[in-house]
């Protein structure tokens, strides 16, 4: 007999299981993005942004990507300017970003409002700055995904130590306001916790190599509602974007000779484009 009310409470509790495991499941499918087909999406922001929107793997064209196999096409404006701070940012916020009346904006201001050093931003007026973009926004009825400030020059450098507390008002304004987050600035200490050099996230530091604007492009997605499974979708489709993980080579001038030559010969292409596809003849073999 105890036999029996042992084997009836284990079934219970694999039915029990069985069912939050389900609900679980269909609670991530019913998840919906917040943004639609069709919506417009202003990226405003900094040489990163810039660089994001211009590189075919900058983040901007990642998130369009991921945004895109997962059956939301969207309108892109690009607005990142290199050198912009938060300051600037705000000047022309009205003629390149809520005069095109988008339906989101990613916000991305920070990193050279303190790298910048003597001319950079203060803390009280970034504050003043970010607050008055957000205000902007709002009136004109435009959802705002704030992201934080990546890492200058690794988690220990004083920039970045300096950036903490920018960061910490960007939290604190999100939850205030009670707007989508996206936390690159965590994302990339844990990143560079667990990998170090060989994470690949920066070219130089500060701006983005392939991985880092892999790192930024989840986050904003996750940030705009995209469940796990979407994500991984997204990540499935930026795998063969083609050009998107540039490689630099060294050659001999001897060798470039040699290769300008044999560019001439195959279709008179430019010589780049030949090495180009030299090499991804070879990765492509090396890969299988």
């Amino acid at each position: 007999m105890n036999i029996l009310k042992s084997m009836g409470l284990a079934k219970v509790l694999a039915l029990a299981v069985s069912a939050a495991a389900g609900l679980y499941a269909w609670n991530c499918q019913a998840q919906e993005p917040l943004v639609k087909n069709g919506d417009k999406i202003a990226f405003l922001g900094d040489s990163i942004t810039q660089q994001g929107g211009n590189n075919p793997g900058g983040y901007v064209n990642l998130i369009l990507k991921g945004l895109e196999v997962n059956g939301i096409k969207v309108e892109a404006i690009k607005a990142g300017i290199s050198g912009n701070k938060s300051n600037d940012m705000l000047a022309r916020l009205d003629g390149q970003v809520i005069s095109k009346k988008p339906n989101f904006m990613t916000l991305s201001c920070g990193v050279n409002d303190v790298w910048h050093g003597d001319r950079g931003v203060p803390l009280d007026q970034y504050k003043t700055n970010i607050t008055a973009i957000l205000d902007k926004a709002q009136v004109a009825n435009v959802k705002v995904v704030i992201l934080t400030s990546t890492l200058i020059n690794g988690m220990n450098s004083d920039n970045s130590k300096k950036l903490d507390a920018y960061n910490d008002f960007l939290r604190s304004l999100a939850k205030e306001r009670n707007l989508p987050l996206a936390d690159v600035n965590a994302d990339d200490k844990e990143i560079e916790k667990a990998k170090g050099a060989k994470s690949y996230l920066k070219t130089d530091g500060v701006h983005m190599y392939i991985k880092g604007d892999e790192m930024m492009a989840k986050s904003v997605l996750g940030a705009l509602g995209l469940n796990q499974a979407q994500l991984n979708k997204a990540h499935e489709a930026w795998l063969d974007m083609p050009g998107t993980c540039p490689v630099q080579v060294k050659l001999t001038l001897r060798q470039f000779d040699k290769m300008v030559e044999k560019a001439e010969a195959d279709k008179g292409q430019p010589v780049f484009n030949y090495i180009n596809g030299l090499f991804s003849k070879m990765i492509e073999s090396e890969s299988k």
